[in-house]
């Protein structure tokens, strides 16, 4: 019989009760803050973390997670008796954890040829960020719940994360410019002249979709975008920071516009609001453009 592990790391916003509710292993990111290091969901929540950046004039790092963490777990998801691990990962552009992941299951089928002939390890590059692979990784661990296969869930979330799209809105360009993000000039005009930038996540790439002017028009701005690319009748989520009012108004404007709410909401942690800041909105959802 089969016993299906779903594992991911923090920056997938899974929260620690639906971590614990559907089974899922949570890997926690590190940030280093100055001389300080903290561990994501252990040493702060969310609101530990955004009052952490609004305190500190620097640039926050954020670790990736190592081949030997990656070779523990698998190691000790063998011992518990799974028969299968499926790890989504971070956007592998953007942090070496999802490529640390597979030298981690290279390594061990290596050293322990029996654990191979019992353990399937599925890696997934989860291509995004926050609940654009959390979202997935939470269905397909009802699915292992209801008994579905490995291999139905590994074609599940595939599926997701090949067709998903983030329409990413800032409220402030402030710590875009302190990451490097955003250029120091351009950042600065924008602030002047009250720029707004909409990004576009999708394929392990953030591009800028557009640019509205004034805070009021950023949420019209994702929902006409979500509007022209979502597949009809299909779920969405709403990503959120520390402001629960353009979470609320991002709701409703999706809901009273494509006719039913959101289906999860996703609270940005470290490894998004170092670059993004706290302040920030978005829709996830599946596109019909290729």
């Amino acid at each position: 019989m089969s016993k299906v592990l779903l594992m991911t790391d923090s920056a997938s916003d899974i929260t620690r009760e639906d971590e614990e509710k559907y089974g899922i292993k949570v890997v926690n990111f590190k940030l280093a803050v100055g001389d300080k290091s903290y561990t994501a969901r252990v040493d702060f929540d969310n609101n530990g973390l955004y009052e952490i950046l609004d305190s500190y004039d620097g640039i926050p790092s954020t670790s990736q997670i190592t081949s030997f963490e990656f070779y523990d777990l698998y190691k000790q998801a063998y011992e518990d008796g799974y028969t299968d691990v499926i790890y989504v990962s971070i956007n592998s552009k953007g942090s070496a954890t999802y490529n640390n992941s597979v030298l981690a299951k290279e390594d061990l089928y290596e050293k322990h040829p029996e654990i191979k002939e019992k353990l399937t390890i599925y890696n997934i590059d989860g291509r995004s960020y926050t609940g654009a692979y959390g979202y997935p990784v939470i269905q397909g661990a009802i699915k292992a719940q209801k008994g579905a296969s490995a291999e139905e869930i590994v074609a599940f979330i595939n599926d997701w994360i090949e067709n998903c799209v983030i329409f990413f809105g800032m409220y402030s360009l402030k710590y875009a410019k302190k990451s490097g993000r955003i250029p120091a000039a351009a950042a600065f005009v924008g602030e002047v002249m009250g720029l707004r930038p909409v990004s576009r996540i999708q394929h392990n790439q953030i591009t800028t979709e557009s640019k509205v002017r004034g805070d009021k028009a950023l949420i019209p701005k994702i929902l006409e975008l979500t509007k022209n690319e979502m597949i009809p009748q299909t779920p969405y989520c709403v990503v959120y920071g520390n402001d629960t009012d353009v979470r609320d108004e991002m709701e409703a404007a999706m809901t009273r516009n494509i006719g039913y709410p959101p289906a999860y909401y996703f609270q940005i942690g470290a490894e998004v609001s170092v670059n993004s800041g706290p302040k920030v909105v978005g829709v996830i959802f599946k596109s019909q453009k290729k």
